[in-house]
């Protein structure tokens, strides 16, 4: 496709008004790259919990006005750039960040202003032009499918573990689950060291975590007490980091699972988003419940160099064709994927 301006792109978009019905495959001008920025030739993208809750603006009036691209996971090629860019050439595989306005730094307002698929266009789109800074090189070993998954999950999980959770070789990790956070967390407590016990409802799933290198499984259906069992398991205090993706449902037994000094990273509440758990006890133990939203570019850059240097592969479920975004909503809702759903482009 030329960069012809009169050139199309499809787009997958919500567009007239906020609803899922009003998610669909559209055409937009191809963008061209002006000064500072690249234009990215998109392959694949991914799916995140989040994504569901775009079309029916589920976060408010920060979002932006319609229309809006889906999804905030992405990888692509640089097609093209603008005057005055150094970071990147054409031909260089990148991702686009989550937080086109978090680089550096510790967290702030002004820092979560600017996220893809929300507060700007997503990454469900032939072409993406972005500020050089926004964009990141891939791990050049993986495919285009699996680069697509890293900007949301796998930030996510580096910046419980790493970055704030400050991960120690021989600590161990509990990590909830088997979704796309969950596994990036076992791949990465693992290849730093550490021990992990993973938990899911499904036995087939946990014998796949095994796989992948979990030192211990439990099934939360088989035992409900699930957090005295990981104490246990862990000995002495009990784990040293949860990667908490229940909230409401699950932090209870996350309490109990956790050492005095431990930290729990909440990163999800699909069980619930209230709080239902005896408060005290952070208190008199000393337990850090840290919040986590992704993270910025130097977190991503960290994460890639971790795992170029293990040579590690996100966990690819399914893949999805561009116009087919409804049925990956409706695969993902059903709970039966292992990991990261992807959309070719």
């Amino acid at each position: 496709m030329s960069s012809n301006t009169t050139d199309s792109m499809k787009v997958f978009q919500v567009e007239g008004d906020w609803s899922m019905d009003n998610a669909r495959v559209s055409s937009r001008p191809v963008p061209l790259a002006a000064p500072g920025q690249v234009r990215i030739a998109m392959r694949a993208a991914s799916i995140n919990y989040r994504d569901m809750l775009v079309p029916a603006r589920g976060y408010g009036r920060r979002m932006q006005e319609l229309p809006l691209i889906m999804l905030s996971d992405g990888a692509g090629v640089v097609d093209s750039v603008g005057a005055g860019v150094t970071r990147f050439k054409p031909g260089d595989r990148v991702c686009p960040l989550f937080f086109q306005s978090w680089m550096s730094g510790e967290p702030t307002t002004a820092r979560f202003e600017r996220s893809l698929g929300v507060e700007m266009d997503g990454t469900l789109a032939d072409y993406m032009v972005l500020p050089e800074e926004g964009v990141a090189l891939s791990p050049q070993y993986l495919s285009d499918e699996e680069a697509a998954t890293l900007p949301t999950a796998a930030v996510t999980a580096w910046r419980a573990l790493v970055t704030e959770g400050r991960l120690r070789t021989g600590d161990t990790v509990l990590v909830q689950g088997t979704g796309g956070v969950s596994l990036f967390a076992l791949q990465f407590a693992k290849a730093l060291g550490a021990r992990v016990i993973v938990t899911s409802s499904s036995d087939a799933k946990l014998e796949r975590a095994r796989a992948l290198g979990a030192d211990e499984t439990i099934n939360y259906n088989s035992v409900p007490e699930w957090g005295k069992l990981a104490r246990d398991i862990a000995g002495g205090d009990g784990v040293d980091h949860v990667v908490e993706v229940g909230g409401q449902g699950t932090l209870p037994q996350s309490l109990r699972a956790v050492r005095t000094g431990g930290v729990i990273s909440m990163i999800g509440v699909l069980a619930g988003g209230t709080m239902n758990a005896s408060l005290g006890q952070i208190v008199t133990r000393h337990i850090r419940l840290q919040g986590i939203t992704v993270g910025n570019r130097d977190d991503f850059d960290a994460m890639v160099l971790t795992m170029e240097a293990h040579h590690l592969h996100p966990v690819v479920d399914k893949s999805f064709a561009f116009g087919d975004l409804h049925a990956a909503f409706d695969y993902m809702k059903a709970g039966r994927h292992m990991g990261k759903i992807v959309i070719r482009i």
